[in-house]
């Protein structure tokens, strides 16, 4: 699509994605404005900025934009869904209409691998293996509203071109959610294992998913194709946790568990916190269940093949600059 010189807007600049996608088109050679709601957060990226919701960007976003890389989404296995309905959704739908009134040609949109969640083993799936009734939880459902609005938009000529990513479990140094999450449980009562953790799983370092994105502003050809990205490297989920706690210097508390006691509970939990005031998150829900009890792995042939996708950055090399960070922290 594009060649020499382009000229892209970066939404969620300021998130743990967001700002490495900024430093990799720049590093590039790429013209970035980064957006964000929070200016101050957006300054040290060392780039033009836009301080605006998603919400403003139909009227905010310049004139002489190539591409939009749509990074901003509200990401988290529990909430309400008018949450996630007004990031997701709806600042999806502002970004196509910004596309649409500035003549932005392609939309790389940043979509999740949620959507393939389900009970039990699932291993090489393909990016046609989504179930579009998936309702485990909220997000999953905003994230396939949203690739609905994007196809549809491509289908009417809204935009002319869009490339889905659908990274598995960034990881690396500044990780604000996965790791730190997994850390949070194993400090206050201990990490469940599931069939001894010995399930599958696909995690990608945050800088390999910024090459992927950067790849499909890039590519002349790749166009309407949805693509997994991951650090082709699955694992077993208990060697990965040994390996991250041994780079802190902890020593790992596990408890067994049985996926077929804990997930009609945590139906039941989630059913009593989304009447309690406030919707607090209960303490295990079934979408967490099944990203730590059942192998997933993620088939990326259509990115090595389409982007000339590869790792570049070793998943050792990911858990050690978390593990540095929280050191310093």
């Amino acid at each position: 699509m594009l060649s020499g010189v382009s000229h892209v807007l970066v939404t969620g600049a300021s998130g743990f994605l967001g700002g490495r996608v900024v430093a990799e088109l720049l590093a590039g050679g790429h013209d970035v404005l980064a957006s964000g709601r929070d200016k101050a957060k957006l300054e040290p990226l060392g780039t033009a900025t836009l301080p605006a919701a998603l919400s403003d960007l139909p009227a905010a976003a310049p004139e002489g934009l190539d591409a939009i890389v749509h990074c901003a989404a509200l990401s988290s296995p529990w909430g309400r869904w008018a949450d996630f309905r007004e990031a997701n959704v709806d600042g999806t739908a502002a970004v196509i209409e910004a596309a649409r009134r500035r003549g932005i040609r392609r939309i790389v949109n940043v979509s999740s691998p949620s959507v393939y969640a389900a009970f039990g083993d699932r291993l090489g799936i393909t990016e046609d293996e989504v179930d579009v009734t998936n309702r485990l939880n909220h997000y999953i459902a905003s994230k396939i509203r949203a690739e609905a609005l994007l196809t549809a938009a491509l289908e009417r000529d809204d935009i002319a071109e869009l490339i889905t990513l659908r990274p598995r479990g960034l990881i690396g140094a500044g990780d604000p959610s996965l790791a730190p999450r997994l850390l949070k449980v194993h400090r206050r009562v201990g990490i469940p294992l599931f069939r001894g953790g010995r399930n599958l799983v696909d995690l990608t370092a945050v800088e390999n998913v910024a090459t992927a994105l950067r790849l499909a502003v890039e590519h002349p050809d790749a166009h309407g194709q949805a693509y997994n990205i991951t650090n082709d490297d699955p694992r077993p989920f208990k060697d990965l946790l040994d390996r991250l706690l041994g780079l802190l210097g902890e020593t790992p508390r596990y408890r067994r568990a049985s996926i077929r006691a804990l997930y009609p509970l945590a139906g039941a939990l989630e059913g009593v916190c989304s009447v309690l005031p406030g919707h607090p998150e209960p303490p295990v829900t079934r979408y967490t269940l099944t990203t730590i009890a059942f192998s997933q792995t993620l088939d990326i042939a259509r990115a090595r093949a389409d982007l000339g996708y590869r790792p570049l950055v070793s998943l050792d090399d990911a858990l050690a600059a978390f593990a540095a960070t929280q050191r310093r922290a």
